[in-house]
């Protein structure tokens, strides 16, 4: 008699294609449920971002017809009025729990966002624009204090290095959504984009809304969050931690900023270098930041990774800056080395600042204390441009120099801050 069973070294028979794509999906996904919803909410959130940040000043000075002066003066504005937004935004957090703050502040900027397309007057246009950088990184401090709440004690910092790599795949799409609006270059498609970007919002304030709950704040909790003096802005030490990881916040505006003025104006590399180093650069955040958290569990060791990171973007710097006078074949090598030697020291600088961040608060007012973290962001990010454009740029080698010895001093500077 014939068997039919399958004979024992015969493979058994693989799932259908779409079964087994699922399954490999599913796999890159994490294992906590509370993370897997903020990716979504996180990824939803950054292809509008995306959007919002490519098409930005074209639809103010295209769409609207305001001039690039005014248009500048105005986000210059809006930057100052975000910077000043963040420490009570996390005041509010500790005091009234970060969930329901966060989705007033979400809720605010997508209505904020939306009526762009409804003004055409400049002091309307410049109101908006400060609604909409506080309602930003009054979120941004917020976030940081609601995943201290809704994320385990030893999971923060990975989940954080997850949803930064979310991010940079979010901002992505977005980008090549944003790309597709510049080549159609029509007033539909800068409205419906816009309008898009301020949907995501609304669509994150709903989620952010329905996310596992967080366990309300009793009256005593409530009322010492809300009595006395800020704690994190009578915290020297954190005061101080706050200030080097602004030092190296300045690297976002060297990627964005000065490496762009650099290659085209100083270099002989080609124009794309410009766009390929920002692949580059998203790619190796994409793939390294959740390893590069690895090591971080305390403050010590937080601070030698954090001190790894800021020596390599000080590298970076000095590779960038090599690039001049060079081949184009050669400034292209030098300016793909340092973009590289840049992403990789992102992601250990950001690693590391995450876990000090998290670290040195107090259990009890972590929104006070990511508040006046995320200021320190804000304003090297509104400084930034002009550090670049009037020192890195203008004194060439040197001004890379410069900037390099800056980013090394903050990193020796957190070892033996954080040593004491």
């Amino acid at each position: 008699m014939t068997s039919t069973a399958p004979a024992a070294d015969q493979a058994a028979p693989l799932p259908p294609a779409p079964n087994r794509v699922r399954g490999r999906f599913a796999r890159l996904l994490p294992a906590d449920p509370v993370l897997r919803r903020l990716t979504a909410i996180t990824l939803v959130n950054t292809v509008g971002n995306g959007l919002g940040m490519t098409l930005g000043v074209v639809y103010f000075t295209r769409v609207m017809g305001f001039g690039v002066g005014a248009v500048g003066l105005v986000l210059t504005l809006a930057g100052a009025c975000g910077v000043a937004a963040g420490v009570p935004a996390g005041r509010l957090s500790d005091r009234y729990g970060p969930k329901p703050v966060l989705v007033a502040l979400l809720a605010l900027q997508a209505l904020s966002a939306a009526a762009y397309v409804l003004v055409d007057a400049l002091a309307a246009f410049a109101v908006l624009a400060c609604l909409v950088a506080v309602a930003d990184r009054g979120s941004s401090a917020v976030r940081g204090a609601l995943f201290a709440e809704v994320l385990p004690v030893d999971g923060r910092v990975t989940g954080r290095a997850y949803l930064r790599s979310v991010t940079n795949i979010g901002l992505s799409v977005g980008t090549l959504g944003a790309a597709a609006v510049l080549q159609l270059d029509t007033r539909g498609a800068y409205l419906t984009a816009m309008l898009v970007d301020a949907a995501s919002y609304g669509v994150i304030a709903v989620l952010y809304a329905l996310l596992v709950p967080v366990a309300p704040r009793t009256a005593a909790q409530a009322a010492r969050a809300a009595s006395g003096p800020n704690p994190a802005l009578r915290d020297r030490v954190f005061l101080a931690v706050t200030g080097l990881n602004a030092v190296i916040t300045l690297q976002f505006v060297m990627i964005e900023v000065g490496l762009p003025l650099w290659v085209v104006r100083d270099t002989d590399a080609p124009r794309w270098m410009v766009a390929g180093g920002l692949l580059v650069n998203t790619a190796l955040v994409i793939v390294l930041q959740v390893r590069a958290t690895r090591g971080t569990e305390q403050p010590r060791a937080a601070a030698l990774v954090f001190r790894r990171g800021a020596l390599l973007v000080a590298a970076s710097c000095l590779v960038l800056g090599l690039a001049a006078g060079l081949p184009g074949w050669a400034a292209a090598l030098l300016v793909a080395a340092g973009v590289a030697c840049q992403a990789l020291g992102e992601v250990y600088s950001q690693a590391g600042a995450w876990a000090l961040s998290y670290d040195l608060a107090r259990d009890e007012a972590h929104g006070a204390y990511q508040g006046v973290f995320n200021t320190g962001m804000s304003g090297a990010l509104m400084l930034g441009p002009a550090l670049m454009t009037s020192v890195v740029i203008a004194h060439g080698l040197l001004g890379w120099a410069l900037l390099a010895a800056l980013f090394a001093a903050a990193g020796w500077g957190m070892t033996a801050l954080v040593r004491r």
